[in-house]
């Protein structure tokens, strides 16, 4: 049997997700440039605090200054090249990255480097603060060159860190030192990589793989000294949450006025964890990225050298630690001084309930004196209503008497008391009943 044919065909095709192009183009988000040795690099990492719209102009001043096309609007790369340099700038949340590349051979790579090309005007004026920057040397093997020539060399003999790395096709150098150029008169790092082979895909991945190693270490350290200023800082609030503790333990002090200085030092600690929350989180995120990073390097160990992720272990760790140990302290510290808040307010309701039952016991012996008072004033109503109301039965036989009829006056009023002081009884209680 033919399947149905379906009658409401639409020729324009399916709606499209107004996102879709934008998500398919997250794959080839901040590509890796192609790289052949020899070759010169230079990265710039700028660290900005405000918006990122500073950053768009920067790069649209240095297009045009290099007659380069101008950046899309709102974009978050660019890249461009001239006869000489190759251009690549990527925006991030919280950092902007340039990368210049220069090919050719040249006598001393971290001296004739790429960034010479870059007007020194345009480079004065790049908003936010310069964290990282490096001079890059791919360089193609000299089997005459041992390690320690190349430490002579290029590194002033320090201490390299370094492995071999895309499976051996290349062995990458850094002793992880500010050096000084003369050019700019500021430092920059090096990082010098040996090309056994590599093609220049790879040599494009790993260069990149090991800028953002640094880039990312750098931006996961500025976390180490807010992290060691709050560190003194909670020392200090746990040392009068502890005097405080022993205030409420020793009962000296009124629990209304301790709870106002607990309720101080739960804003102080609040106040100091919301400035250090972001920082320690943006700190553990960029460790994982620099472990990722380490991981696609497929490094080798070369005899003597430390590697990078031996490195990481051993001297970034640490640090993420700390950060780690403030972000506990902070959640023990929030803990104890939210159960010392809770002991407090508990005693203070107590007292509250306490002087809430002696004033609920005062009410009552009010209450009880100003029924015995209306008993009394009820008593004396009745004695008050039966003088008044004999005395007019007096009058009244008087006035008979003085008419003729046989009355005695006072033995017509001693008799009336009686019954008088029951009838005024009656109506004041039944007038108290009523209301």
């Amino acid at each position: 049997m033919a399947s149905p044919v379906a009658t409401d065909f639409n020729p324009s095709g399916p709606q499209l997700h107004p996102q879709r192009q934008q998500l398919n183009d997250e794959a080839h988000a901040r590509p890796s440039p192609a790289l052949s040795a020899p070759a010169r690099i230079t990265s710039l990492t700028f660290w900005y605090r405000e918006d990122d719209s500073g950053q768009f102009e920067a790069i649209s001043r240095l297009a045009a200054r290099l007659q380069l096309p101008p950046p899309t609007s709102g974009c978050v790369q660019y890249q461009g090249q001239t006869p000489a340099l190759q251009l690549s700038w990527s925006l991030h949340s919280e950092f902007v990255r340039y990368h210049f590349v220069s090919n050719g051979a040249v006598d001393q790579p971290f001296s004739d480097h790429a960034l010479r090309q870059v007007p020194a005007d345009w480079l004065a004026s790049v908003p936010g603060l310069l964290l990282v920057a490096m001079h890059v040397a791919l360089l193609p093997a000299d089997p005459e060159m041992e390690i320690r020539d190349w430490a002579a060399r290029y590194f002033e003999n320090n201490e390299l860190i370094g492995a071999n790395i895309a499976g051996e096709e290349a062995l990458a150098l850094t002793d992880l030192r500010l050096h000084h150029d003369a050019h700019w008169n500021f430092d920059f790092s090096r990082l010098l990589i040996i090309d056994h082979g590599m093609r220049s895909r790879t040599g494009g991945r790993m260069l990149s793989r090991l800028l953002e190693i640094e880039s990312y270490r750098m931006l996961a350290l500025l976390a180490l000294p807010l992290a060691k200023q709050q560190m003194r800082a909670l020392d200090k609030l746990g040392l009068k949450l502890n005097a405080l503790t022993h205030k409420i333990t020793a009962g000296h002090s009124p629990d209304v006025e301790l709870l106002d200085q607990l309720s101080t030092m739960t804003a102080e600690q609040q106040d100091l964890r919301s400035s250090s929350q972001y920082r320690c989180s943006a700190a553990h995120a960029y460790y994982r990225l620099i472990k990722q990073r380490i991981g696609e390097l497929r490094e080798n160990r070369r005899s003597g050298l430390q590697t990078f992720s031996e490195f990481v272990e051993r001297r970034l760790a640490p640090a993420i630690e700390t950060c780690a140990t403030v972000e506990r302290r902070h959640g023990d510290l929030a803990e104890r001084l939210s159960r010392c808040s809770a002991l407090l307010r508990t005693r203070v309701e107590i007292a509250q309930a306490q002087e809430s039952q002696a004033l609920l016991a005062s009410m009552n012996r009010r209450v009880a004196l100003q029924l015995r008072l209306q008993q009394t004033v009820e008593g004396l109503s009745v004695g008050v209503l039966t003088y008044y109301v004999v005395a007019l039965i007096s009058y009244g036989a008087k006035a008979l008497k003085d008419l003729g009829l046989p009355l005695n006056p006072d033995l017509c009023a001693g008799l009336s008391i009686p019954l008088i002081a029951a009838g005024a009884w009656f109506t004041v209680h039944q007038v108290k009943r009523h209301f």
